[in-house]
């Protein structure tokens, strides 16, 4: 595999690191409120951020260039500086408005979503459809020029915050589960809508429940035609799945417990030392190099134009990160100890840069299960992985006599 870019992306990424040697800002534009939101608008003028979305809806207009768009996510990455959003609003609704939505509606929610001034939620999750999700139940009926939504959602992510949703309802009870649902965007203001949050074990609510009361969302609000809620409803998971299975952050969260085990004593010394633990951060870094080989894989088909070669890669990629990142977590509460029962506490047991406090490392632990169900569950997607990539049947059991 030649991992080396062509003289003419060397060009290019060295554009990248001239533009971030402005990032951090410094003196009073560091001090000014929305400095970060200013850099990444400095980033669209300039061509880096928001790469593919047209200059019409905020973006920057640029060709299309999987080479560029991967070298900007690698050097934005790398300096920590605001670039794409990952944000529910900029990172799944807007890709899915671009390639389902109106004319109206782009103009109308892709601009503010991308400058984050106005935030979403994910309204897909209800209290009897979880990873069966085509059996929701949420109801949106048409009366007039509005649908009139009534039912529940549930483990809604920043629901409380959020200034709009986009989630599937059930819009014909009479066709198959799969063809009577509809992808409506609701204002979180409308009359009918209840909030309400979900304490989770790390003692926070960033989980929630919302109740639909007679809601009513105008009809221009649907994205698609009536009951092709499921076929845009993938094409927004697809950009899920990408957005958690981040190589960049394997690695960098990697090297964070690297860190962390130079500090940490086991015995009277860096527990880096120990043998038992090296042998355990060597089978970890395994997954880590698996999960970025398999995305140079996936990038590498992309860019050639073979999207059945990059299938197997994409679809491992979600679970290659999900499941790496638990292990990483896990090795880390493990190195705490005792500090790690004493959590919340504000201390920084390891004392190193990035200052990740001892409460940091097990809510990053406790809060690493979820993503394995976030983005369709990991043992439904082994199940589409064995069906659309390896084409097994459905069915393994052998027959009855």
């Amino acid at each position: 595999m030649d991992l080396e870019y062509t003289e003419q992306y060397q060009v290019y990424r060295e554009e990248v690191r001239r533009f971030l040697k402005g990032w951090p800002l410094t003196g009073e534009e560091a001090d000014r409120p929305g400095a970060a939101g200013s850099f990444r608008k400095r980033g669209i003028e300039a061509g880096f951020v928001c790469r593919n979305v047209p200059t019409e809806y905020g973006g920057a207009g640029q060709e299309p260039d999987a080479l560029k768009d991967a070298i900007v996510r690698q050097e934005f990455y790398a300096a920590r500086a605001p670039g794409d959003l990952t944000s529910q609003g900029a990172g799944l609704l807007v890709p899915t408005l671009l390639e389902f939505g109106t004319e109206a509606q782009k103009k109308r929610f892709i601009p503010k979503a991308l400058a984050d001034e106005e935030r979403w939620c994910q309204g897909y999750s209800e209290p009897g459809s979880g990873s069966d999700l085509a059996s929701l139940q949420c109801r949106a009926t048409l009366d007039g020029d509005d649908y009139v939504l009534s039912g529940q959602k549930i483990w809604t992510s920043n629901a409380r915050e959020a200034d709009w949703m986009f989630g599937l309802f059930r819009t014909d009870p009479s066709a198959s589960k799969h063809a009577g649902i509809s992808y409506l965007l609701v204002d979180m203001k409308t009359p009918g809508v209840e909030v309400r949050p979900l304490k989770e074990m790390t003692g926070g609510m960033e989980f929630n429940e919302i109740f639909f009361n007679d809601a009513r969302v105008p009809a221009e609000n649907l994205v698609g035609k009536p009951g092709e809620g499921w076929a845009v409803s993938r094409a927004t998971l697809v950009h899920e799945r990408n957005l958690i299975a981040n190589p960049n952050m394997m690695r960098d969260t990697f090297n964070d417990l690297l860190d962390l085990a130079r500090r940490v004593e086991i015995n009277g010394r860096p527990a880096l030392e120990d043998r038992a633990l090296r042998q355990r951060l060597v089978e970890i870094e395994g997954y880590v190099r698996t999960g970025e080989t398999s995305s140079m894989l996936q990038f590498t088909a992309g860019v050639r134009g073979e999207p059945l070669k990059a299938m197997r890669p994409m679809m491992m990629g979600k679970l290659y990160s999900t499941d790496t990142m638990q292990r990483i977590q896990k090795c880390a509460y493990d190195l705490l100890g005792a500090e790690g029962m004493l959590a919340p506490a504000s201390e920084d047991v390891a004392g190193w840069g990035r200052k990740v406090t001892a409460t940091g490392w097990v809510e990053a632990y406790i809060f690493s299960m979820g993503p394995s169900i976030a983005g369709g569950a990991s043992n439904i997607q082994l199940n589409i992985i064995g069906e659309r990539g390896y084409g097994l049947p459905r069915d393994m059991r052998p027959p009855s006599s």
